[in-house]
């Protein structure tokens, strides 16, 4: 096979408010942090276990704003992304970060009032509309 996926599907608790970036010509960048757990029973205590994992959520335009808008700290959430991975600079030390671009979300709670504009189901997925960068078909693919 000669193609490759970049996919993250996550269902997890929003761990912050979102943090809002607007720029010139009306796009926007929302970003925050959010929490899946992984749960267990310890075989040799018998004790209960979770592991929290922390991911850095950005989300773009349209979707950051309806994010913005019905989505606080502590919500939950099912979104559909792609792993980008992205360094930078702080006091001249290279820094690194792995973050997922949302492209597809769907509320499953939120504590704000609902109230979502006309065409908008907040149980049904909300796709970005920022166009894929590339999609690159495969027709030997078995299914």
């Amino acid at each position: 096979m000669s193609g490759t996926i970049n996919k993250v599907i996550l269902i997890g608790h929003l761990g912050d408010e979102i943090k809002m970036h607007y720029f010139e010509g009306g796009n926007s960048i929302g970003r925050f942090p959010l929490a899946t757990n992984e749960s267990y029973t310890n075989r040799q205590t018998g004790e209960r276990v979770t592991n929290t994992d922390w991911h850095n959520i950005v989300v773009r335009n349209k979707l950051a704003e309806i994010c913005e808008k019905y989505l606080s700290k502590g919500d939950r959430v099912y979104l559909e992304g792609k792993i980008k991975n992205r360094q930078y600079e702080v006091e001249g030390q290279k820094r690194y970060t792995t973050e997922i671009h949302v492209q597809e979300m769907t509320f499953l709670s939120t504590k704000k009032e609902l109230n979502p504009p006309a065409g908008m189901n907040p149980t049904q997925p909300i796709q970005s509309t920022n166009p894929p960068v590339s999609k690159e078909e495969d027709d030997d693919l078995p299914f």
